[in-house]
């Protein structure tokens, strides 16, 4: 008998796609300890002590204390079920180990809230209803508490569902449906909100897009290469060089500006300094490496753990320092009103605010994160370090640029849309692209393909790369989770001041 023709597609997907279906039962199995329970407990009276500290003796001390309380339970959620979005690419790709992830994670969670969490932290604060607006500073303080409380309790429902949903959306759901029930639909910024609302649906696509860009030159540049592996040796310091000259750049133009003004070309030139030193630190390395390696699959997924690391690191710092708005953002605004002070734009956040917020989203992930982090990293679509490090790489980028422009995006939303970004790229690119055929042609040495028999609907749907059943579950829940928050806030709110 003749040799068989080799197939075009994929012969390791059947066994993919079944991982991904355990995987997607296992999610259910993890078990929580009790005494983690008590953890929670302990930082949350933590944090009403270290904001008794520093009111006492203030008007409004038991509501600020209060709020410092709802405060870290937030936070504490917000690191259970968005820190996920920033390590599961990584983990999902067993590029770095669940415990290594979580560690990696707390530390440059706790650094981007604290150097640059106050940019986005003021937008939250006043950018979607003003005090002004409201019939007296008591009112909006208990709106503020009312969109915490729902907050909070919308994103600790969704995390023990298994649902990333987006813990922006439920703070600015919060604030809007305490603020309407308050005072009116006069009350809301409306221009602001609407450019909150769209970065909603403008950052998935980006996040997408970008990933799949850099999938796409990943894969003509290095992957589908003749020398697999000096093509990586050659490019991947570059690109490590690109993403820390870049993070240079934002570090010291949007972070530093709490302690002195750095003029752009200064910041530019640091940028470009701190780029070029990392490409002589890695470049030899990566190429000596490479040249030891074996030019095949696994080797480069080997290469790729160092950069995939590294952007796992750049989207925790962008992470903190956008979401951790979502939690002190309320807080501050609180602690504002209640000392008389108008709550502004661009006000600075007291330290003391911002801390309770990073250790708490830290905590939150270390303790609860982990369920989350196989959702995002392996349910959706098979990631590799490749893959991984396009999607941490893209979501980093879209987080850290609307960090720059003061705009509270949604970071699991732009997570997610990078991997379905990913996802569908393959998609189109295992179906159409010619140089993956002649790549396949040239390592088979096959110049015909036959076609596998025509799939059943049933099968059609499961050999697709991207889980559709994700991509419903997670849609539905990004359109509840607004008017969901805010009916919950609305209803806070009318209790608040009928008790209180």
């Amino acid at each position: 008998m003749g040799k068989h023709a080799p197939v075009l597609e994929k012969p390791t997907l059947d066994k993919e796609l079944d991982k991904l279906m355990l995987a997607e039962q296992a999610v259910y199995h993890v078990r929580r300890s009790s005494t983690w329970i008590g953890f929670a407990a302990v930082f949350l009276l933590i944090s009403a002590l270290f904001a008794y500290s520093y009111t006492a003796g203030q008007p409004g001390t038991g509501i600020i204390i209060a709020a410092a309380a709802m405060a870290a339970y937030m936070a504490m959620n917000i690191g259970a079920n968005d820190v996920t979005n920033n390590v599961g690419a990584a983990v999902g790709a067993k590029a770095i180990s669940m415990r290594t992830a979580l560690m990696i994670a707390a530390v440059f969670e706790i650094a981007g809230a604290v150097f640059a969490g106050g940019r986005i932290t003021s937008t939250i604060e006043s950018g979607i209803v003003h005090m002004n607006d409201m019939p007296s500073r008591d009112t909006f303080i208990w709106v503020m508490m009312a969109a915490l409380t729902s907050a909070a309790i919308c994103v600790n429902i969704a995390t023990w569902s298994s649902a990333a949903i987006s813990t922006t959306h439920s703070v600015v759901g919060g604030i809007l449906g305490a603020g309407i029930a308050a005072a009116g639909f006069g009350t809301v910024n409306w221009v602001s909100l609407a450019s909150i609302t769209a970065s909603w649906v403008v950052t998935p696509f980006l996040g997408g897009g970008i990933a799949a860009l850099l999938l796409a030159f990943m894969k003509i540049k290095v992957f589908y290469r003749e020398d697999r592996m000096a093509a990586a040796g050659f490019w991947i310091p570059i690109v490590i060089a690109l993403m820390i000259g870049t993070f240079t750049v934002y570090f010291a133009l949007i972070c530093m500006d709490r302690v002195a003004r750095v003029p752009a070309s200064y910041g530019l030139a640091a940028g470009l300094t701190t780029g070029l030193a990392t490409y002589l630190l890695f470049a030899g390395r990566i190429r000596q490496e490479a040249m030891t390696l074996d030019d095949n699959k696994q080797a480069l997924r080997r290469l790729f753990r160092v950069p995939l690391i590294l952007s796992a690191a750049l989207l925790s710092f962008a992470h903190g320092a956008n979401d951790v708005s979502n939690a002190i953002g309320p807080l501050s605004a609180i602690v504002s009103a209640s000392a008389g002070f108008l709550p502004e734009p661009y006000t600075v956040v007291p330290l003391w605010v911002t801390l309770i917020g990073a250790l708490g989203i830290s905590l939150g992930l270390s303790l609860y994160g982990p369920k989350l982090i196989y959702v995002v990293g392996v349910g959706i679509t098979k990631l590799n370090p490749m893959r991984a490090f396009c999607v941490a790489l893209a979501t980093a980028l879209t987080v850290l640029l609307a960090v720059a422009i003061r705009i509270p995006v949604s970071t699991t939303h732009t997570a997610v849309g990078a991997v379905f970004g990913i996802g569908f790229f393959r998609e189109w690119f295992t179906r159409n692209s010619q140089l993956r055929v002649e790549f396949v042609r040239r390592k088979t040495g096959q110049s015909e393909f036959r076609q596998r028999d025509e799939p059943g609907p049933d099968e059609t749907q499961r050999r697709r790369l991207v889980r559709r059943s994700h991509f419903m579950t997670m849609a539905a829940a990004w359109v509840v989770t607004v008017p969901a928050s805010g009916l919950l806030a609305a209803l806070l709110y009318l209790v608040f001041r009928a008790v209180f």
